[in-house]
């Protein structure tokens, strides 16, 4: 799997190349506490597209330390891209994710081509007592995040692997994560996003309601918006098949 240094860190990604016509390129940015593995193989090996799932410093298999700012995070996806050198690029973020998303689409930098945002939100306030907790008590938190990340029905195993990926991060990591989404406000330049946009949320998502994508989506100018019914925060793993299709439809009619 390859392998690129970025800020002086060595990060992962995995790629899919998608075939000779694939003409534009599929960025994917996990959110807080995750990694490439967040993305099923529904989106990752989308048809006429080359897809890229990147671990953001510090997760996965990619070298710490991550950061601790929505801000750094974004510089790091745009020199990663940049570096990549892929020309026309749709950024499809999960979460976090997402939120590295709306800063990029309020730079427009020249590659930026549209805007996917899945089961997040324009703020994501985290309680002071999540991130006491995160540095005294992880495997509380992880309890926490694996009955409310998940909606109710999903199968016992998803929430084991949940449960096993997140108990892998360093927990300093996990804070700062968490700590950037506490900070991070797009409100003040939603408007000002000017590529194509696309909003996924989850109908049963408890960590970014549902109202926070109708939010997104009545905001960012000409935006679209799709719902997934039944689906929790994690709605890519719960119904694969559902975000895929959203997914390949906007790309199609870029």
């Amino acid at each position: 799997m390859p392998k690129i240094i970025v800020e002086n860190q060595e990060l992962f990604y995995a790629l899919h190349r998608g075939g000779d016509e694939a003409q534009v390129s599929l960025v994917l940015i996990h959110g807080a506490a995750g990694s490439h593995l967040d993305w099923p193989k529904e989106v990752r090996q989308l048809p006429h597209t080359a897809v890229v799932a990147l671990d953001l410093p510090g997760h996965g298999r990619s070298v710490g330390p991550g950061r601790d700012s929505i801000e750094g995070y974004t510089a790091v996806v745009n020199a990663f891209i940049t570096q990549l050198g892929l020309e026309k690029v749709v950024l499809l973020g999960h979460s976090m994710g997402g939120a590295i998303a709306q800063k990029l689409g309020r730079d427009q930098p020249d590659w930026l081509a549209g805007l996917i945002l899945l089961g997040t939100a324009a703020t994501m306030p985290v309680s002071p007592a999540i991130l006491t907790q995160i540095e005294t008590d992880y495997p509380a938190v992880i309890e926490f995040l694996v009955k409310y990340q998940w909606a109710r029905d999903v199968p016992d195993a998803l929430r084991e692997l949940s449960r096993q990926r997140l108990a892998q991060n360093d927990t300093a990591v996990v804070y700062a994560d968490f700590a950037a989404c506490n900070q991070f406000d797009a409100r003040p330049y939603l408007a000002e996003i000017k590529v194509p946009t696309l909003i996924i949320g989850g109908t049963k998502d408890k960590m970014t309601p549902f109202p926070e994508s109708e939010y997104l989506a009545a905001t960012i100018p000409h935006a679209e918006l799709v719902a997934i019914p039944d689906a929790g925060h994690f709605l890519a793993l719960e119904q694969p098949e559902a975000v895929a299709t959203a997914v390949g439809g906007f790309i199609s009619r870029l």
